[in-house]
């Protein structure tokens, strides 16, 4: 494509603008961004340091500039205006006059066409050019130099929007954080190859909507879906050069408007489609949001919106060396939370996503940085504390992903009551231990049971802990059985980029292998790593594709690629995948027929005297209880967990939550004999899971029964009753589930 080039007109712009500018008048300083009120449109952007703004309205196209205003009023440090003849679909963007001085934080420069922050809907894509830059390239003082050529022509765009949409007679799913299972997923890469989205929709929002999508995700069981960044995100120039794209989307330059590759037709109404969609189907919708950072880079990156509106407010810059960024991110800037203003269009964001677009919730990349004050990590932080008492946001769903690079970066386990974490803790001891390191049983012990080391605080939940072995990030669930390295040629950056410590074992072979007991071996140690996922306590999270077994070919940082690396093969999967899916499905049907395994309660040994009973007892093969020295054997690798629901305190009463369950964890990789314990007079032992034998159905075994455990297997029991009754009819009847699109 072409770059855009300034209409041949535009020289008698000066003399039309002059002409015009007496039909904008003074509007009103709130909301911020461009609201239709029917009409016409309000324009207001806040800038604390400019000393004039133009708003530039442009053919709908995106391509001519045909109209110049200067905003009438400056109120509160917000500049607006009303212009009665723009409309919904009229094109528009800021050039913001100021000082040109890096020295002192500040890059104004109106030559450079600049987002809206508040802009619901972008135009057109951009392309990369030396004029997107405040600086001239070639110049030796790099960002102290000036560049006054106009970057219009190779800039996105902003459009007005029309909110009106009906949404019929759907609501949010509101599904219990007990309840909740998450599916992270991406939008483009979960339908590009699925044979029975039309062509045209495949990768886009629409595609996403098409009745199949959530009617599989319906048949596994997951309750919530997690989309990876949907906010307008930019390429990086060094990713185009090399023939790439950001395809995970970390890179964000608009926190109101969907991201227009992810676009079949209008923005705001398409996603509004496809979340009515879902909600028809009592799925969850999260968005995973970037709020750290901007696409904008250090001081030498372009000038796309903030940096040009009022940089020295929105990023958080070196105090004493204010042409400098603080980097806590790791990508050349850091959105400064600090700032009223900025911490407003945060919540406002979070807000326009949750109320009109009836997302339920959110997953904040690098959330460290979000709660980071000047001084430091601050868990009473502003950002924090309007998340808190927001009558909006304190309703809906709040995920952190808790560490970044900055200083007290990590942070597991700190977020105030009402938040999720991430748990990379649970990841790499549940990774570690079934690749059979030593000594992880006590660490283990911990992280099924909720993590309570981390989240038994304040009233916070055992919820609080997301479980996952695998994200976007990182080797997925086929490769981490299959890779002992990463492999990431395809990515141009020689094998540097990724982590390096996966905690991955291969099983003997680097990668595909035809050797049919690494390839049933492998096949176990995916069911165990998904058992453990799903059946210990905690929010469990999978990751698209894991279940049918898609692989990035050795690939643990596949940010770049667009292409059959991410995308899933729908057509291709093996019989091997399929039935991976199938006890996923099993699993995930197991989970929710003993809530005793989403008790809202951390297992802390309390014990129900009346009974006898303790609501987590921890066994050795001999079915007698674990004493510290055998705790502390670092050739230990089998070990029992025994759930007793009798022992739960007076609360709720569910289906099942009084049920008794025998989890049974064997990393050795030799077969180790384990007697089932006798917990109750005159009942049995219900065999319900056996990673070993994944197809088998449920089978009783009498008190004192010595049961083989496969080496390197897991194993979950039940004491008979109405739960395991389900069970044995097959997992089919729990599942409730009348299509299964695509088998």
């Amino acid at each position: 494509m072409k770059p855009l080039r300034p209409s041949p007109n535009q020289s008698l712009l000066g003399a039309a603008m002059a002409l015009r500018r007496s039909t904008i008048r003074e509007g009103r300083p709130f909301p911020l961004g461009a609201t239709w009120d029917g009409l016409g449109v309000n324009f207001a952007l806040f800038s604390a340091h400019a000393t004039r703004v133009e708003l530039c309205i442009f053919d709908d196209a995106g391509e001519n500039e045909i109209e110049r205003f200067d905003l009438p009023e400056y109120t509160d440090e917000v500049w607006h205006g009303y212009l009665p003849t723009a409309r919904p679909g009229t094109v528009y963007g800021y050039r913001v006059h100021g000082p040109y001085e890096p020295d002192a934080g500040h890059r104004f420069n109106s030559n450079k066409l600049l987002i809206d922050p508040y802009a619901k809907q972008l135009v057109g894509q951009l392309q990369w050019a030396p004029e997107l830059f405040g600086y001239q390239l070639d110049h030796p003082d790099k960002d102290k130099s000036f560049d006054g050529r106009d970057s219009a022509p190779y800039m996105l765009k902003c459009r007005v929007i029309d909110p009106a949409f009906t949404w019929g007679t759907s609501r949010k799913p509101e599904t219990s954080w007990a309840r909740t299972i998450i599916y992270e997923m991406h939008v483009k890469g979960f339908t590009q190859r699925h044979p029975l989205i039309p062509e045209a929709d495949r990768g886009t929002f629409a595609g996403l909507s098409h009745p199949a999508i959530p009617a599989y995700l319906r048949s596994l069981g997951v309750t919530s879906v997690e989309l990876l960044p949907i906010h307008s995100f930019v390429d990086d120039s060094y990713l185009v050069d090399k023939g790439l794209r950001n395809y995970w989307g970390y890179n964000s330059i608009g926190f109101f408007a969907p991201e227009t590759r992810y676009l079949r037709t209008d923005g705001a109404s398409e996603f509004k489609t496809m979340i009515n969609q879902f909600h028809t189907h009592g799925l969850e919708v999260i968005l995973d949001v970037v709020y750290n950072h901007t696409a904008e880079g250090n001081e030498l990156g372009p000038t796309l919106s903030f940096k040009g509106i009022d940089n020295a407010s929105y990023y958080r810059l070196l105090p004493d060396q204010r042409r400098y960024y603080i980097n806590d991110t790791g990508t050349g800037n850091t959105v400064n939370l600090s700032h009223p203003r900025v911490l407003q269009m945060v919540a406002d964001s979070l807000r326009y996503w949750a109320t009109e677009m009836r997302v339920d919730g959110f997953r904040f990349d690098l959330a460290t940085i979000l709660a980071r004050e000047p001084y430091g990590f601050d868990e009473g932080g502003g950002f924090l504390d309007a998340c808190r008492q927001d009558p909006v946001l304190s309703g809906v769903k709040l995920i952190a992903e808790p560490w970044d690079i900055g200083p007290g970066g990590y942070q597991v386990g700190q977020f105030p009551p009402g938040w999720a974490e991430w748990n990379d803790k649970f990841r790499d001891t549940v990774r570690s231990y079934w690749k059979g390191d030593a000594g992880l049983l006590p660490d283990l012990a911990k992280r099924i049971s909720g993590s309570g080391d981390l989240f038994n605080k304040r009233g916070r939940k055992p919820w609080a802990s997301i479980n996952f072995v695998t994200a976007h990030d990182g080797f997925n669930l086929n490769d981490l059985v299959s890779y002992n390295d990463k492999h990431n040629e395809a990515n141009g950056e020689d094998n540097r980029d990724g982590h390096s410590n996966n905690h991955s074992w291969n099983h003997g072979v680097e990668g595909p292998t035809d050797d049919p007991a690494i390839v049933e071996l492998r096949e176990r140690q995916k069911r165990n790593l998904l058992a453990t996922v799903l059946l210990s306590h905690g929010t469990p999270m999978l990751l698209a594709g894991d279940e049918f077994g898609h692989t990035q070919n050795g690939n643990n940082n596949a940010y770049a690629q667009d292409n059959d690396i991410n995308w899933p093969n729908w057509l291709g999967i093996p019989p091997r995948g399929r039935a991976l899916r199938e006890f996923t499905r099993r699993l995930i049907a197991t989970r929710k027929a003993f809530p005793i395994l989403y008790r809202s309660r951390f297992l802390v040994g309390s014990r129900n005297e009346e009974l006898d009973v303790t609501d987590v007892t921890w066994l050795t093969p001999a079915a007698t209880e674990m004493t510290t020295e055998q705790w502390q054997d670092g050739n230990a690798r089998c070990f029992g967990m025994l759930l007793d629901g009798r022992a739960q305190e007076s609360g709720i009463q569910r289906r099942g939550s009084d049920a008794t369950l025998l989890l049974v964890f064997n990393a050795h990789h030799d077969v180790v004999p384990f007697t089932l314990p006798e917990v109750a007079e005159g009942r049995h032992w219900v065999a319900l899971i056996d990673t070993a034998q994944p197809e088998a159905p449920p089978a009783t075994h009498s008190f004192g029964h010595v049961y083989d455990v496969t080496g390197r297997s897991l194993c979950a029991f039940a004491l008979e009753g109405a739960a395991t009754g389900d069970l044995r009819q097959g997992v089919g009847s729990i599942l409730d589930v009348t299509e299964r699109p695509l088998e």
